[in-house]
């Protein structure tokens, strides 16, 4: 409710400022949006917001000023879905660069125009060295392709006395972008993935006309002779929540989550881990509640499953089905706040959203328990984390020292024991292990026997 309210209130003074300022001066406002680097969560973020901005203002058309090599197919993918339902016409300006990823956002505009020298294609989806991705990724590529190139329809060509319907952009040629296996007579040999030249784009219906700036599309081929040119101006916070909503910064966020959580547990009290880990989760889940990914039930799930830890830790001591069931709630918490659903409704979630949530919760996930083994084997050793431990003489742990003079006696607790942490005897320190259970920091205890230069005690 309170997301809606600020939206509204910001649409609101938007609108009121476009009129104070001569928006609507009687010549057609035409809204221009500059995508000038890689697609990615940042991109994402200037093209839904300027959208928006432009229907507030009441633009008669968006014209997208577009030069990437590519990026991320999700963001891609919400980007095209983005402009094909845009209530105000989606007009593309290629200078230069439309490949990959930057090609699917093109298809998508109601009109492509070009820069000379400019292309448009090679759409094979590749990961981070480079490398062509299973043929799963590549089939899905080749449907968002062929499905964005249909959307524009069929015109109708009549010849004589014959009536016959042509795409306005064949989805074969938009599919031969990312399968090298299609061929199609006079333009692409199989074996090769399909890039278009602006001449060869225009000859082929990728492209609507070749000019060389921003004004020769408006007044040339949009038929604005007097119009009024408004551009999205990004905010530092619009690139702020774009980088936390980077899925390598995600993952980093979660290793850190997961950590502070581990670490809290293995030592008493509350200090740094649970504060790194509240302020990671914070940062986490803020930038996706602002965009309407994060919803309020999806952010419950995540502290439901942290208040059943703490249940675990504090009231029912060991692990066992409360930190179990709340391990799952965290992760399931993090994961679906990552998916654009709405609310309970899943249907236009598709299954590359999903599995790019959950390899960057596995990710994070699997990363943050590697990071806690490795640190928890350096506390305590020659390395770089010595200092934070109890440090023992390592000749006298070796020598199992006769500990049977401390059976009977009293000490107190130096650390919570869950069953095992440290004891105090006559203002010694030692390991000790409850024989009784859990048993609070402080609390007297008596050693009943030792073992391996343990004590064991009860409460």
């Amino acid at each position: 409710m309170n997301r809606i309210l600020i939206k509204t209130a910001t649409c609101f003074i938007i609108t009121w400022f476009a009129v104070t300022t001569g928006a609507t001066s009687g010549k057609p406002l035409v809204y221009k949006i500059d995508i000038k680097k890689e697609i990615n969560q940042t991109s994402q973020i200037y093209l839904h917001k300027g959208l928006a901005e432009a229907r507030s203002l009441g633009a008669d058309a968006v014209l997208l000023h577009l030069n990437t090599y590519g990026g991320l197919l999700e963001s891609a993918d919400s980007m095209r879905t983005a402009i094909l339902y845009s209530p105000v016409p989606v007009y593309i300006f290629i200078d230069n660069n439309a490949a990959s990823a930057g090609a699917l956002i093109s298809i998508a505009g109601k009109k492509i125009y070009m820069r000379k020298g400019a292309s448009i294609g090679a759409a094979t989806v590749v990961d981070q060295t480079g490398e062509g991705m299973p043929d799963k990724y590549q089939s899905y590529m080749r449907s968002m392709m062929r499905a964005t190139a249909e959307a524009h329809g069929k015109d109708t060509v009549i010849s004589g006395r014959d009536t016959a319907f042509k795409w306005i952009r064949d989805p074969k040629i938009a599919e031969a972008m990312v399968d090298d296996r299609i061929f199609i007579p006079n333009l692409i040999d199989s074996g090769k993935t399909l890039t278009l030249t602006s001449e060869e784009a225009l000859k082929w219906g990728f492209c609507d006309g070749i000019a060389e700036s921003v004004d020769e599309v408006i007044t040339k081929y949009m038929q604005y002779e007097a119009y009024e040119l408004k551009s999205y101006t990004p905010s530092w916070l619009d690139n702020l929540k774009g980088f936390l909503m980077n899925p390598v910064f995600q993952s980093l966020l979660i290793m850190i989550i997961i950590g502070g959580i581990y670490f809290e547990l293995q030592t008493p009290g509350v200090g740094f881990p649970s504060f790194a880990a509240i302020t990671a989760a914070v940062i986490y889940f803020a930038p996706l509640y602002l965009e309407g990914l994060a919803a309020n039930w999806e952010i419950l799930v995540f502290v439901i499953g942290l208040i059943l830890i703490v249940f675990e830790l504090f009231i029912i001591p060991g692990f066992g089905i409360a930190g179990i069931t709340g391990t799952l709630l965290i992760i399931t918490g993090l994961t679906l706040a990552l998916v654009n659903n709405i609310n309970f409704n899943f249907e236009n979630v598709n299954g590359f959203e999903i599995g790019r949530s959950i390899i960057v919760v596995l990710v994070g996930t699997t990363v943050g328990f590697g990071m806690m083994l490795w640190l928890s084997s350096r506390i305590g050793s020659k390395g770089p984390l010595r200092k934070i431990a109890l440090e023992a003489d390592l000749e006298e742990a070796a020598s199992s020292p006769d500990l049977s003079p401390l059976v009977g006696k009293e000490g107190r607790t130096a650390t919570v024991l869950r069953p095992s942490g440290k004891v105090i005897i006559d203002g010694i320190y030692y390991d000790g292990i409850s024989e009784s259970g859990f048993i609070e920091k402080g609390t007297k205890v008596v050693v009943v026997r030792f073992e391996n230069a343990q004590v064991y005690v009860e409460s």
